[in-house]
Formats: structure tokens, C-alpha cells, sequence
């Protein structure tokens, strides 16, 4: 048994200056300074190891390189800071470790690191010395990327779970980090998506979250590889000119006795009272976002992702469950705010301090909210009272359009208000719209199946959705498998069934994703005004009876004008009047209903000339072809004066 140590000397990663911002919760960069860092002191190499529990009365190491002796390698108390740090010689790369925590209030645990690089695959659950060094080869992405994230920018989001994308065929097993970049980048880069958006990929030990449960804040999970293989998906999808989003979860953290809760024996990182503290939704813990030190932790682990790993933006998961005191509660169950009200007043300033921070990081990356309630100002800056989000997910607009698809199409013009209450809201945030994974689980089944008619009429319903989602002012996020029409709800255990794209239905509605964003990316008057509502002007909203919409995109500056006719009906539609305010030719750049999509091939031949009768509003009309559940899209040749 290895002889105890003496505590050694505080650890030079931790200076003065790194002990007060940590106790101020402003602290942004504490993976540099917690947890494990390979080091060197007197020339003998070891580690050095630091964790907060304000409320041990002692802390040891053990690990591999102690045979795992809870007493050989005790760690000395910085003070008031809460922090208790020493330097283990001969402790290496790779060694596994945990905390040996007494708490001054009785009890004694084995804790993982909270900042800990990697961890064990689980079910086992120490911590694991690693360096992340790594040789990025992105630096052109990473000098330009904010060019590909701006709000006027064509942004069109690949949602997908990297365990159950793709498996390998010979064991059925998950792609490694490293396997899945050049198919993933390829995959892509073909169907013209600009943003890949991870579900989370922090260490969790329940696969059957999708990586909500998170325990490792710091740890990219084991599960596909080591942390640099998983630089090495993101290095390769940037240098494909693909940008990675990654979803964070901060609004909850699993009970697991060897994580976060009860820390060193104390509510630490969660409130005490459940009232605040247990989330009834996820069996949940809530992290007391009032407490500075644990503001520097989340704070942190934002931007260690966005630093480290060079993601392009975090999706941050459930901030409507953060803001209010009482989601999901009852009377009696929450407990109001200083001024009597329901608003998490330590969760709003912690949002906002996590938003500036990440901006003036780079102010190139983007920060996404899914925020499901009427929240005002959550992708406003701070300065204007806002949450300083980016963007915000379009949840209302999800759950309308979804409720209107679903009903059979002899009965949507009773619905059609589900349609065109968007338009009252659209702009008051700068939202995406998103077909998440959400909306595929826990028994809603997948999108496809959720369409309503024969086969022919869900593909087409499928098709009509996706092009009308994919004309609508606003970002587009789409998960995996819908882009080829899955029948089956996602199981993320097996893979997403790939052979259905060899059906010409199914190669059909995927081949129109990838002309959907293609339009999308090359026309401007598509994506400049996502987030201005001088792009978008209806035409008709009006036509419940016939269950028609149409609207016009332009670009602020009038040079590029787009009409967008939509049929929710399997009604064919001949000599279909369309006022439009240009006068000439427009050419049909877009139909759902194309053959090679798998429609029935009615259209209008390319195009269509004005003629000089009046129609909604305008001077001249088009006469065109309305096909039967689709979309056609036609652009003005000559700008406007």
C-alpha cells in the first residue's frame, strides 16, 4: 500500500486572481484550473488535482496510480475558496481516479471529478486523467465562421443522435467519432445542410436519455471514442464547411450518487428545498443558479465546448423549465421570488451572464434557446432587457403546424388559422424552425407516419410540410431520417433504416431535401430575411375553403422577389389565379409535385407570364397549375425598380 503523502503546496494553476472570479461566479474558464492537469514539480512529472467542497473535512485522490488507497493522497484546503488541490507524482495519462470526500456533516463518498476530461464507459464511473491536446486543421472554418452563422445567412440544421445515425453493418454496434466524420461530412455536404446539431454529447450514464442526463460536464462521451476523436468529427465537418451546433443541457443533472448531488455532503451544486431543487418532470436535480461558484461551473462548461472543441454554437435544452418557478408544479409545490412572483430571477441573470459571455468569446459563434412559452425578448440582446440568445426555437409554430398537417385534408379548412396565427408573432424573436427530435418519440411516431391518407398522400403531405417550412421566414432544423421519410418512430438503439432510401418514394423526398436547401442557400430573398419582416408579405392567407396560402419573399433591397403557392389539399388546382407584384415572366423554380419527387408531374413548365388583370392587390395576375399536396415556387426574372 503506497505510503501517505503529504498535502502538497497550492497548485500554481491557481492564482489569486482564478480563486476570487471562481468565489464571484464569473469565472469562465475553470477547466483550466479544476479537476486533473498533467504537470510537473521539482522535474518529477505527476498530476495535479483540484475539486471545490466547501464542506469536507477532508478530501483525497484515489486512482490507479495509488491502488486506489483512499488515504495515500490527501489535497490541502485553499482556504475560504472551498477548493482543495494537491500534486500527485507519478500519477499518469489514462489513470482512472475519484474524490474520497468526508464531509463535515457526516458521511464519507467516492465522487467523480466534476471537471473531469473523460470518464469510464459506463456502467463504471471514475474519472480518467487525459490531456486534450489535438492539431486542428479547421483554421479556415474557424477564421470565417461568422459569415456562416449570421442571421441573414442561409442556416439549415441536421438534428441527429450520433449513436443511431448509422451503425456498423457487420455487428450493428455505433460508428466511432472517427468512422462517422468522412460519412456524416460527405452526407451533408450532398444534401446541402450548412449545420450538423449533436444531440448531447457530454458523458452521461443513461444511454436511453439521448445525453440529457448529463454527469460529465466537461467529458465527451466514451461511448464513440476518446475526447480527440471526437475533435477530430468536428475538424472533419468543418473542413467540409459544415458547422456543429451542440446541445447543452443546464436547466437539470441526474441524482447518480457518484456525480453532482450531495456533492461533499452538502446541497452544493442543487437547491436544498425541492420546492427548487427537484425537477418533477426528469426525477431531476435543478442547479442553484443563485450561487456563484456554481455560475462559474456552468459558465465554464459553456465555453469549454465552444473553445475546446471549436463548436460553432450550443443549443441550450429547456430554458422555458428554468425561467418559471412553478413549470410543472402545482400550488404549493414552487416557491415564489423575492418580489412574490413566478420568474426564476437567479436563472434569467445566469442565461444572460451565459449569452454575453459566449458572445464576447467570439462573437462569430451563436447561441440557441428552446424556450417553449411566449418569453419575451429571448433572442434580444441584454442591453434591451433580453436573454441574449441568438435564436430562438419556434415550438408554437412546431406544434401548430404539426396539429394542422395531422388532420385529414377535407377537414383542414376548419384549421386554417393554425396556418396564419404565425404570421402575428414571426418576428419578434429570431426564430428557427424546428421538426425536432421531439416530435418522433415516446409514441408520436415518426413524421411520415404522422400524415394523414394513403401512401401516396403521406408523401406528399411530407413533401408540402418540408417545402412550406422551408419557404417560411425563419432558420430550419429537420432530425435524421425524416429527410428520406422513416416509417418508424426513432429507436436509439438501432439505426435509422437507410435501405428505404433505395425506394423511389422515399429517394424522392430526399432528394427534395437536398433541392430545398439548395434554393434556400442560393436564393437570397430565402434566408437574407429570416429575421426582417420587410421579406415577407402574404398574398393570400385568407383561403381556408380551399385550404390554398401563398406569400411573397423578397429581399430587403426589392432585387429578388419570390412567390410561394401552397396546396393542402389533394384537390388539383388548374387556372389557379396569383396576384404577384411584378410584371413578366416567373419561373417555376420549385415544385413538390415534380415526378422525380415522387408527385404526379403537374405543373407549369417551367414558368409563367403576368397577365394585366388585377388579382389580391395587385395589378397583374399569374394563372398557373396548383398541384395536388404541393408546394411550386416561382421567382420574378426582372428585379425589381
Amino acid at each position: 500500500m503506497p505510503a501517505k503523502r503529504t498535502p502538497a503546496a497550492a497548485s500554481s494553476l491557481l492564482s489569486p486572481d482564478d480563486l476570487y472570479l471562481f468565489n464571484e461566479g464569473t469565472h469562465t474558464r475553470l477547466y483550466q484550473h479544476l479537476g486533473a492537469h498533467l504537470a510537473e514539480r521539482d522535474g518529477t512529472p505527476g498530476v495535479a488535482f483540484a475539486v471545490w467542497a466547501p464542506n469536507a473535512r477532508s478530501v483525497t485522490v484515489a486512482g490507479d496510480f495509488n491502488a486506489w488507497d483512499t488515504a495515500a493522497d490527501p489535497l490541502a484546503n485553499l482556504g475560504d475558496s472551498g477548493i482543495w488541490e494537491g500534486f500527485v507524482p507519478g500519477a499518469a495519462e489514462g489513470d482512472r481516479y475519484k474524490f474520497a470526500i468526508t464531509s463535515n456533516l457526516g458521511g464519507e463518498s467516492l465522487r467523480a471529478d466534476p471537471f473531469a476530461f473523460r470518464s469510464e464507459d459506463a456502467p463504471a464511473t471514475a474519472s480518467i486523467v487525459h490531456d486534450l491536446a489535438y492539431a486542428w486543421g479547421d483554421s479556415d472554418w474557424m477564421a470565417d465562421r461568422a459569415a456562416c452563422n449570421r442571421h441573414d445567412g442561409p442556416i439549415s440544421i441536421y438534428e441527429m443522435h450520433i449513436g443511431s445515425w448509422m451503425r456498423s453493418p457487420e455487428d450493428s454496434r455505433p460508428l466511432t467519432y472517427r468512422e462517422l466524420a468522412p460519412k456524416l461530412a460527405r452526407y451533408l455536404v450532398d444534401h446541402g445542410f450548412t449545420h450538423v446539431e449533436l444531440l448531447p454529447v457530454m458523458e452521461h450514464p443513461f444511454y436511453g436519455s439521448w445525453g440529457y442526463q448529463t454527469t460529465g460536464y466537461f467529458a465527451v462521451t466514451g461511448r464513440y471514442g476518446t475526447p480527440q476523436d471526437f475533435m477530430y468529427l468536428v475538424d472533419v465537418l468543418h473542413q467540409h464547411g459544415i458547422g456543429v451546433i451542440l446541445d447543452w443541457v443546464p436547466s437539470h443533472f441526474p441524482s447518480d450518487e457518484f456525480a453532482l448531488a450531495h456533492f461533499d455532503g452538502s446541497h452544493l451544486f442543487e437547491h436544498a428545498d425541492p420546492r427548487r431543487g427537484y425537477h418533477p418532470d426528469w426525477g431531476s436535480l435543478i442547479f442553484n443558479y443563485g450561487r456563484h461558484e456554481v455560475r462559474s461551473f456552468l459558465l465554464s462548461s459553456g465555453l469549454f465546448w465552444l473553445e475546446v472543441f471549436h463548436a460553432d454554437g450550443l443549443r441550450v435544452d429547456a430554458v422555458a423549465s428554468m425561467l418559471y418557478l412553478d413549470y410543472s408544479r402545482k400550488a404549493g409545490e414552487w416557491l415564489p421570488n423575492v418580489y412574490g412572483g413566478r420568474e426564476d430571477l437567479d436563472a434569467i441573470g445566469f442565461l444572460r451572464q451565459l449569452n454575453e459571455a459566449a458572445y464576447a468569446f467570439d462573437p462569430g459563434i451563436q447561441m440557441f434557446a428552446e424556450e417553449s412559452t411566449a418569453w419575451p425578448g429571448v433572442s434580444r440582446p441584454t442591453y434591451m432587457g433580453g436573454l441574449g440568445f441568438g435564436f430562438k426555437w419556434d415550438m408554437g409554430w412546431m406544434h401548430d403546424t404539426l396539429k394542422y398537417m395531422a388532420q385529414d385534408p377535407v377537414h383542414r379548412k376548419y384549421h386554417h388559422n393554425l396556418l396564419t396565427f404565425r404570421a402575428l408573432y414571426g418576428f419578434t424573436e429570431n426564430f428557427v424552425l424546428a421538426l425536432s427530435h421531439d416530435e418522433v418519440v415516446h409514441g408520436k411516431g415518426s413524421l411520415l407516419g404522422k400524415m394523414p391518407g394513403d401512401d401516396w398522400q403521406k408523401f406528399a403531405n411530407l413533401r408540402t410540410l418540408l417545402a412550406y417550412m422551408w419557404c417560411l421566414p425563419g432558420k430550419k432544423l429537420l432530425f435524421m431520417g425524416t429527410e428520406f421519410g422513416q416509417w418508424g418512430e426513432w429507436n436509439h438503439e438501432s439505426s435509422l433504416d437507410w435501405h428505404l432510401a433505395e425506394f423511389d418514394r422515399h429517394n424522392g423526398l430526399q432528394r427534395l431535401t437536398g433541392d430545398l436547401n439548395a434554393l434556400y442557400r442560393g436564393a437570397p430573398a430565402l434566408h437574407k430575411t429570416d429575421c426582417d419582416p420587410a421579406g415577407f408579405e402574404w398574398i393570400d392567407c385568407n383561403d381556408g375553403d380551399q385550404s390554398t396560402l401563398s406569400f411573397v419573399r423578397r429581399t430587403a433591397d426589392n432585387r429578388q422577389v419570390i412567390a410561394v403557392v401552397c396546396n393542402f389539399t389533394p384537390v388539383p388546382r388548374p387556372n389557379f389565379r396569383l396576384g404577384v407584384p411584378l410584371p413578366g415572366h416567373w419561373r417555376e423554380v420549385l415544385n413538390t409535385d415534380a415526378v422525380i419527387y415522387g408527385g404526379s408531374g403537374q405543373g407549369n413548365l417551367g414558368g409563367v407570364d403576368t397577365v394585366p388583370i388585377p388579382s389580391h392587390d395587385e395589378p397583374q395576375s399569374l394563372v398557373i397549375t396548383l398541384p395536388p399536396l404541393a408546394v411550386v415556387v416561382f421567382q420574378a426574372d426582372a428585379p425589381a425598380a
